[in-house]
């Protein structure tokens, strides 16, 4: 494993923790400006970083939310540009410990300011 691989999987690690935490600000500080996400079951789309924490602040507000983890199978590092793709599987469990649903996704980073950011993320609902 290369340091752009581990600074990867730590920011994904960090990113989960934020998720679990409901902690707007931190989970913005992964997230570039232009950030996309694509959902897993019905493909909603989320344009923008500002989208992103909206639709954020909108799932910690619920009693019994849903947290949702990331797990990096592995990760494509490109030999021309500072981007990077990861591949893993997701889950989203309820905080009462109900498994809410689960797939695989595609995350895509860049490396700007000495540090990777995410541009893009597409997720698959299998479960």
């Amino acid at each position: 494993m290369d340091s752009a691989d581990l600074a990867i999987r730590l920011r994904r690690a960090a990113f989960n923790r934020a998720i679990a935490h409901s902690d707007l600000a931190a989970i913005g500080q992964f997230l570039t400006n232009d950030a996309v996400l694509v959902a897993g079951t019905d493909s909603a789309l989320l344009s923008g970083r500002k989208a992103q924490l909206l639709a954020w602040k909108r799932e910690f507000a619920s009693a019994d939310r849903t947290v949702y983890t990331r797990l990096p199978d592995k990760i494509e590092l490109s030999a021309v540009a500072p981007i990077a793709m990861e591949h893993g599987k997701w889950q989203g469990v309820t905080l009462s410990g109900i498994d809410l649903a689960s797939g695989t996704y595609a995350a895509k980073w860049r490396k700007a300011g000495g540090e990777w950011m995410l541009e893009a993320e597409i997720f698959l609902t299998l479960a």
